[in-house]
């Protein structure tokens, strides 16, 4: 997908885009989802796709990362490496038998192949994205058997293992506790800070304020796009989300 899409004009720092689209449609077989969607997605920043459940934000996600393909429309990344993506929590089984460090090892995958033994160098990616998330003690411990915080934990550090600029989190902090939704905000903030553009799909507000920029979607269309502030008024939110 990313050899097939001409790229976004290179630029560095703040202010520069790290992917555009335009015009994009997609979904699934029967059920268009996005519709005539057009936005940019800026670098070095946080970005939150925001909206209720059913406004496309998984959709879109998939889109930016390539699992799911557009149907009309344009898609373009700026240079760099494809998105590393951290699926919900929900989408990685607890019945499999596999370890944390196990797991983070999984985005290493598309660098080494899926049989191939991990190198010196996998291993060293590895353990330090597991030293970045502050889980190295839970290397040998059965990802079933972590709490949510450290779970969502071992996924980004999955993510950070892939070595991309380019992060995408569907639903990071949903389900967990307060203080693991914030140490979750706390270790996305310094990533940006390091250099990673990240793209979260969120239907947390509290998490959404704390980005540079939301997409606001509401039934497939984008509905807002900009500064949390301007985008996720009272009077917009309400338009979205029906009371219960």
């Amino acid at each position: 997908m990313f050899k097939n899409h001409p790229p976004v004009p290179s630029g560095e720092g703040p202010g520069s885009e790290r992917l555009r689209f335009s015009d994009l449609d997609a979904g699934y077989p029967g059920r268009p989802v996005l519709r005539q969607l057009s936005a940019s997605i800026p670098a070095l920043a946080m970005t939150a796709l925001v909206g209720p459940n059913g406004s496309g934000k998984s959709t879109l996600l998939g889109v930016i990362a390539g699992v799911i393909d557009t149907t009309s429309g344009q898609l373009r990344y700026a240079e760099g490496r494809p998105p590393a993506f951290v699926p919900q929590r929900g989408a990685v089984g607890d019945t499999l038998p596999l370890t944390a460090r196990q797991t983070v090892e999984m985005g290493r995958w598309q660098e080494r192949g899926l049989w191939r033994r991990p190198t010196r160098q996998d291993r060293s990616v590895v353990g330090s994205a597991m030293e970045r998330l502050g889980i190295a003690d839970l290397a040998t411990r059965q990802l079933g058997e972590l709490s949510g915080g450290q779970r969502q934990r071992v996924l980004i550090a999955q993510g950070l293992a892939q070595q991309s600029d380019l992060l995408l989190l569907d639903e990071p902090t949903t389900g967990l506790d307060p203080e693991a939704r914030e140490r979750i905000t706390a270790l996305l903030t310094e990533l940006v800070a390091d250099g990673t553009t990240v793209v979260q799909a969120t239907h947390d507000l509290e998490a959404a304020r704390s980005a540079d920029a939301c997409l606001l979607l509401s039934d497939g269309r984008l509905v807002g796009q900009g500064p949390p502030e301007q985008v996720l008024t009272p009077t917009a939110l309400s338009r979205i989300w029906q009371p219960a």
